[in-house]
């Protein structure tokens, strides 16, 4: 049976974040990925966000690895030639009653590690964003947007030049625990079984049925699997604003926010829409937009830009979630699970791996490395 040094399951941006890390620390690696191209899931459908970290518990996974990762994120972004723009943020307070949590959240992203952050009354929010309407904002220079495509091509490209290898089309079937590694049934035209001394599970929508499909691996260890569908609607004519507009964030996620792309055009989301079928299959997916639920964008939107003209909005795209908790759950963690915690040598399971995963993709990687004690 042919051994490879690492098998990573899963080529979105954390999955190819790891490959490189791994290839470039001289370990035989290779990539599995299900679909036709890299990042064609989660990675490809989100608002391309470079998080500043204010959000997330203090002393979370979450928080570490998104301040940390943003840090990695903008220096690679430089280095590499990858497309983005430090535009900044401004999450606003649009009544009295909410400028309490506004100043709470300044301390909790300060706790976090957050330096930057500035508290702005109504005039001095205006005052760079005309159209808005609040009582008070929190500034977030640091927050940035970014050309996800890019970034993970950038990834890929680091990988293969290390020697890594992408493999579309080939998705896990099965694996076996052994004494020496694990035993990989590879299906696709090119249907292969091998062993791997290292197994990064990096699947992302498929984590969950990946563990699952693990002979021997524990059960108890395995969390359920829930799917978030986050709706976006994009904006016709010209962006009102020049920065990112947040409200305040809710239990399921950041609210219905204002984000920009690269070349200007300003889209609004995600909305927060629990999937409700038990499959585990992320081929079952379902990512149209119903233009119906324009409906709530409207009322959401206009709290914070009562300048949203009528029929202004068009259905864009859809993203998902993987969670690993369900609706009314306190959300969770990123659950980075290693030989520590299973017992199994050069086995770690990423689970739950949503926001800020983009932003902290590098930091991931780095920790999936202390993880298998190769630093």
């Amino acid at each position: 049976m042919e051994r490879i040094g690492a098998v990573v399951i899963g080529a979105g941006v954390v999955g190819l974040a790891c490959a490189r890390t791994l290839a470039q620390r001289g370990i035989d690696t290779v990539i599995l990925e299900q679909h036709d191209t890299f990042g064609s899931e989660t990675s490809a459908r989100n608002s391309e966000v470079i998080h500043a970290g204010l959000y997330y518990p203090t002393g979370s996974l979450k928080a570490e690895l998104c301040v940390a990762g943003r840090h990695l994120l903008y220096k690679f972004c430089v280095s590499h030639g990858v497309s983005h723009r430090r535009c900044g943020k401004l999450i606003v307070a649009t009544s009295t009653a909410q400028e309490s949590r506004l100043h709470a959240l300044l301390r909790h992203g300060e706790n976090n590690g957050v330096d930057d952050l500035r508290l702005l009354g109504a005039a001095d929010a205006r005052a760079l964003e005309p159209g808005l309407r609040c009582t008070a904002a929190l500034l977030s220079p640091s927050t940035g947007i970014i050309d996800s495509h890019g970034l993970m091509l950038a990834l890929l490209g680091d990988a293969e030049r290390a020697g890594a290898t992408l493999a579309v089309r080939s998705p896990l079937r099965a694996g076996t625990l052994a004494d020496d590694g694990l035993e990989l049934d590879v299906g696709g035209q090119d249907a292969a079984r091998f062993k791997a001394g290292i197994v990064i599970n990096a699947a992302g929508l498929g984590a969950v049925r990946v563990a699952r499909s693990l002979a021997g691996f524990p059960a108890t260890l395995i969390p359920p699997a829930f799917y978030a569908k986050g709706n976006y609607f994009t904006l016709a004519g010209q962006a009102p604003f020049s920065r990112l507009i947040y409200p305040l964030p809710e239990p399921s996620g950041l609210g219905v926010h204002l984000t920009l792309d690269l070349g200007g055009q300003a889209r609004f989301g995600p909305d927060v829409e629990w999937l409700t079928h038990s499959s585990t299959d992320p081929k079952a997916m379902e990512y149209s937009v119903d233009p119906a639920r324009a409906d709530a964008f409207y009322a959401e939107v206009r709290h914070y830009w009562p300048g949203l003209p009528d029929g202004a909005l068009a259905p864009a795209y859809a993203g998902i979630r993987p969670k690993i908790v369900g609706p009314g759950d306190p959300a969770a963690d990123f659950l980075i699970q290693g030989p520590e915690t299973h017992g199994i040598a050069g086995l770690v399971n990423l689970f739950g791996i949503e926001s800020p995963g983009l932003t902290a993709s590098l930091a991931i990687a780095e920790r999936v490395v202390e993880k298998l004690r190769l630093i």
